[in-house]
């Protein structure tokens, strides 16, 4: 009985050889459960932090002799770490990334790992051999003090690397688990302004702010155009099928509403749009004016309640070149890309150099079409920050890609986007707009 105690001691999982493997696939199952519950939470964290790092360990050294307990398990949980790390980072620039996706990738590795150890463990040494093998401690059989050292400096490494999270360069996802908290970054409503933005304790004041409280919109604020407006306009570079017009757009009971309705429109370039829609820009009223609001850096935020039906709609909430009118630099604080449950957040530019200069995070999932959620980033000359409810996401901080030009905002609801409208009318509601700078 001893001896059979002691073989199982040394190969962890020979009594239970698909424990890792099956963690994996309950910790998949358990992804479709809310993002907050305490099970889904318990169980993810429970499988990333273990398994894969239990089964990669394992295939590498599938008996254990005495003394080696504590270090291997050290061992396998920087393992786990690190390669959560790397599949996390890899589907996040595929633009891929979600918490499904990365269980999904684990669990397959972990089985095939599994699988990969022969179910039969070697013959154990004879009792008579001395801890660490036939040559003692330290010895060439076993791992001693030079080898156990070794094991923890390479999980220390491991570790270290697993903690720098999924970052790029200067670019780094901020994003934890997914909340459906609703408030703003002071904690109030989202339907009600922050006090103070987050980010820099510098002093702040407000640049522009809109309640939309009155009975229509501020023309002195907003226009219903990009700079190109002639009877409406659109954004003929990426392939969309509305027309905007002002009457899409419209003021009451506290919010901005910019609606999309399945209906042809004739444009001004000749052509027939399949759908008409709105929005709003601090921009010109055409080419040749003057643009009402620009923004050198701040803190821009707005409190947005996404289409209920979101396939076929791309709602975003941006900051554009004024100069140019149009192309990089592009901040986008907030795009809702055919989805109302994930949100993307971008920079798309470029260094003096010439080189790209791109960021991206796509935040969720989170019901946003079931009430405001804040969304906002501060602009500063060493980073940008974004927030999703007051909560930081992804940031970027080589001074080389922060844009440094005046930028007009813009909220919009284009229709047509890479998939096909599923219904006949969308809305996109905007409890505030605001903008702060030191």
């Amino acid at each position: 009985m001893s001896r059979t105690l002691d073989a199982v001691r040394r190969h962890p999982g020979s009594r239970w050889p698909l424990l890792p493997a099956g963690s994996g696939w309950i910790a998949l199952a358990v992804t479709a459960l809310p993002p907050a519950g305490p099970l889904r939470v318990a169980a993810v964290t429970a499988f990333l932090l273990s398994c894969p790092g239990a089964a990669a360990v394992r295939v590498a050294r599938p008996a254990l002799r005495p003394g080696e307990w504590w270090s291997t398990a050290v061992l396998a949980v920087a393992v786990s770490a690190a390669l959560t790390a790397l599949v996390t980072e890899t589907l996040y620039l595929a633009r891929q990334f979600t918490a499904a996706r990365v269980v999904l990738v684990l669990a397959v590795l972990t089985t095939a790992l599994t699988l990969a150890v022969r179910r039969e463990p070697p013959e154990p040494p004879e009792p008579s051999e001395p801890p660490g093998g036939p040559e003692g401690p330290g010895g060439a059989a076993g791992p001693g003090r030079k080898g156990r050292g070794r094991i923890w400096m390479a999980a220390a490494l491991l570790t270290a690397t697993a903690c720098g999270g999924p970052a790029v360069g200067s670019m780094q996802d901020l994003g934890g688990p997914a909340s459906t908290a609703s408030t703003a970054p002071t904690g109030l409503p989202a339907t009600e302004p922050p006090a103070a933005p987050p980010g820099s304790p510098r002093p702040w004041h407000p640049a522009l702010y809109d309640d939309f409280t009155g009975h229509g919109l501020d023309s002195a604020n907003w226009t219903t155009c990009y700079d190109w407006n002639q009877n409406g306009c659109t954004n003929a570079g990426n392939r969309e099928s509305e027309w905007y017009r002002p009457g899409q757009v419209t003021v009451a009971d506290g919010a901005l509403t910019l609606t999309a309705t399945r209906r042809a429109t004739t444009g001004s370039d000749g052509k027939t749009y399949p759908w008409t829609s709105g929005m709003v820009s601090t921009g010109r009223d055409n080419w040749n004016a003057q643009p009402r609001h620009t923004f050198t850096y701040g803190y821009v935020a707005a409190a947005i309640q996404a289409p209920a039906d979101s396939t076929g709609m791309f709602p975003a909430f941006w900051l554009l070149p004024a100069a140019t009118r149009g192309g990089l630099p592009e901040i986008d604080v907030a795009e809702f890309i055919n989805s109302n449950r994930y949100v993307d957040l971008n920079l798309h530019g470029r260094t003096p150099q010439g080189q790209d200069a791109n960021a991206h995070q796509r935040y969720g999932p989170v019901d946003f079409a079931a009430g405001y959620h804040v969304f906002g980033v501060d602009w500063e000359p060493d980073g940008i920050t974004w927030y999703v409810d007051g909560t930081p996401r992804l940031q970027v901080t080589d001074p080389a890609a922060i844009p440094d030009t005046p930028m007009e905002l813009l909220i919009n609801l284009a229709v047509g986007f890479e998939e096909a409208p599923t219904t006949d009318t969308a809305q996109l509601h905007v409890a505030w707009i605001g903008v702060w700078q030191h």
